[in-house]
């Protein structure tokens, strides 16, 4: 049932975007935007030289179409996931309808990503299915599937966290890393998972997941990133183009400092530093958060928190970086109401991005002036915060918690899960480990345990 859910409701999705299919999403085209139907599929299909048979990372894009973006500015795996659509496009000269294939393509391969990401969501909590259909259901999900490629990376991290709670930690952190060679995000899932060992005193667990990502990420990207002349070995610039971009990319579209830039009319030149800084104020306060709080944390409260943190202080926020937090947020809070509230606000941003690029880009006035637009960028933020706040709420009062309100412990948390705290901060926790596990709480390093 979870899964025909997900598949309906991504069908309603590309229904959503059917009058820009019918238009071939041709560039320039206003409609686009009047009809909420963008999408960067088809017009990356022509601006980064699929249509062209160029090789992402290897070949160089044509001027006339790259928009000075020589080389495709997507990580390893997710720039193969593109590859592999093209060569199920056909060749020919109605780039229009290439376009449109390309994007039907694409849509049926993100579709199975859809789907591994719901069935690893419902079985990643044994008593609790049907949290599942939280991912399955999500409006904004269905909106934003086939915006760009991020349900890749989703499906992946999916499936690592249902590993890591079926206590396999090698290949839990093997899916991370590939994960994180399709989308930057997933390595984050790393720091919290270190704390919560940490507190644990599952050390060896960690190093294990921690070496399985390494590794495979090196796998997927030194044959890209490497290459060979008769200079020596050098980093591929195609390889390096998501990462310098990533660097020195503007405050963009849907961020909290475009929002500042726009009512104070200080354009923040030095927004990457600020966005750094307080990302890392939040990772400090999310590691105080797990090694004081008087009941260990549940790892995917955790995954969500600190994913949660990057998008609030990332220079852009892409519609489809929602999906990031969908399956997230179904473990990390699994209750109708708290979901469908921060759903709300995502609609509202997802509406309100493209009305507001509709009257930027129409020429009649027609659309969301900037007024308007910055006041759907404070729905998406306020109502990200406030998942938040019910997430740190219940790390802080378990018995609010609805996954262990059964009994449960951290039924994602993998050797996690029942383990008694040997490294804790502040009085509580201490009271709290000592009551589970019978022992006195050790301050300072723990020993090592077995996984």
């Amino acid at each position: 049932m979870i899964v025909l859910a997900a598949v309906g409701l991504f069908a309603l999705g590309m229904v959503q975007k059917l009058p820009c299919y019918d238009s071939g999403w041709f560039f320039g085209a206003n409609d686009q935007y009047t009809h909420a139907c963008y999408s960067d599929i088809p017009h990356l299909f022509y601006a980064r030289g699929f249509a062209d048979d160029v090789v992402p990372y290897f070949g160089h894009i044509p001027d006339k179409v790259s928009g000075g973006m020589p080389y495709l500015e997507y990580p390893v795996l997710t720039g193969l996931f593109m590859e592999i659509a093209s060569w199920f496009t056909p060749h020919g000269a109605d780039l229009i309808r290439r376009e449109q294939i390309y994007w039907l393509v694409n849509s049926g391969m993100l579709l199975v990503c859809a789907v591994v990401t719901v069935v690893a969501v419902a079985r990643t909590h044994r008593r609790r299915p049907w949290d599942g259909l939280l991912v399955a259901l999500a409006p904004a999900a269905a909106l934003t599937a086939t915006v760009n490629w991020d349900l890749l990376a989703l499906a992946l991290t999916a499936v690592g966290m249902l590993l890591w709670a079926r206590r396999r930690p090698v290949a839990s952190g093997v899916l991370i890393g590939l994960a994180t060679a399709a989308k930057l995000y997933p390595a984050l899932l790393l720091g919290p998972l270190l704390l919560l060992c940490l507190r644990a005193g599952r050390m060896r667990a960690f190093t294990k997941a921690l070496a399985g990502a390494v590794v495979a990420w090196l796998v997927v990207n030194v044959p890209v990133m490497l290459a060979h002349d008769a200079t020596g070995f050098h980093i591929r610039p195609g390889w390096a183009q998501f990462y310098s971009y990533s660097q020195t990319r503007p405050v963009d579209f849907g961020s909290l400092w475009l929002l500042i830039s726009q009512q104070t009319g200080n354009p923040l030149p030095d927004a990457n530093t600020y966005a750094i800084v307080l990302m890392l104020l939040l990772c400090a306060g999310l590691a105080w958060l797990v090694l004081y709080a008087p009941r260990r944390p549940r790892f995917a409260q955790t995954a969500f928190l600190v994913v949660a943190a990057f998008v609030l202080t990332n220079k852009v926020y892409s519609p489809q970086y929602v999906l990031w937090l969908v399956p997230l947020a179904a473990l990390a809070r699994p209750r109708w109401r708290d979901f469908l509230v921060w759903q709300a606000g995502e609609v509202m941003y997802f509406l309100g991005i493209w009305m507001y690029l509709a009257f930027t880009t129409g020429g009649n006035n027609k659309g969301l002036p900037e007024g308007g637009y910055d006041l759907a960028i404070a729905l998406h933020l306020l109502a990200t915060g406030y998942l938040c706040a019910c997430v740190v709420r219940d790390i802080l009062r378990a018995e609010h918690d609805p996954v262990r309100q059964d009994g449960s412990d951290d039924p994602s948390g993998g050797v996690l899960d029942g383990a008694p705290d040997v490294f804790v901060l502040g009085t509580a926790g201490a009271r709290h480990a000592a009551r589970s596990s019978g022992t006195a709480v050790r301050w300072g390093t723990p020993p090592d345990q077995a996984a």
